[in-house]
């Protein structure tokens, strides 16, 4: 797999998508600081939601082949800047979380939104029932 990086708000599924990735068992818990899971990078939210943090994900994010930009679809909050992807200096990926949480519109919504903020391709999952993450895991194996 890849070395990725979780960038995403505070509650929104990155560290209970970073367990499915790893094949852990899925527990809460409230990421402090910065982790690192086998290949996964986990971030705390703040990081996102505190713009004077953006750069701490940016350098970071050196270390990684892969950004994912993580959205809940069932969250009506939007915390990335259109074009945020080109900060970074390794491709990003969308990851719409929560899917079975949300209805199509909000997912479809969830879709374009990391869209406009640079993520391609962009996924849908839900961490919770495994829908969806065997394509994400079979983008993160590809080379390139």
């Amino acid at each position: 797999m890849k070395k990725v990086i979780l960038v995403g708000n505070v509650a929104c599924g990155k560290t209970t998508l970073c367990q499915r990735l790893n094949g852990l068992e899925r527990i809460y818990k409230k990421t402090q600081a910065v982790e690192v899971v086998n290949r996964t990078i986990d971030t705390p939210g703040e990081y996102l939601e505190h713009r004077s943090c953006l750069q701490n994900l940016v350098v970071t994010s050196v270390e990684a082949e892969q950004v994912l930009f993580v959205l809940d679809a069932s969250e009506s909050r939007y915390m990335y800047s259109p074009g945020l992807a080109a900060a970074f200096p390794v491709p990003v990926a969308g990851v719409v979380t929560k899917i079975d949480l949300a209805g199509e519109p909000e997912v479809r919504r969830a879709k374009e939104l990391l869209k406009l903020a640079g993520a391609a391709p962009v996924f849908a999952v839900s961490a919770t029932t495994g829908e969806g993450i065997p394509a994400l895991k079979a983008f993160l194996s590809t080379e390139g």
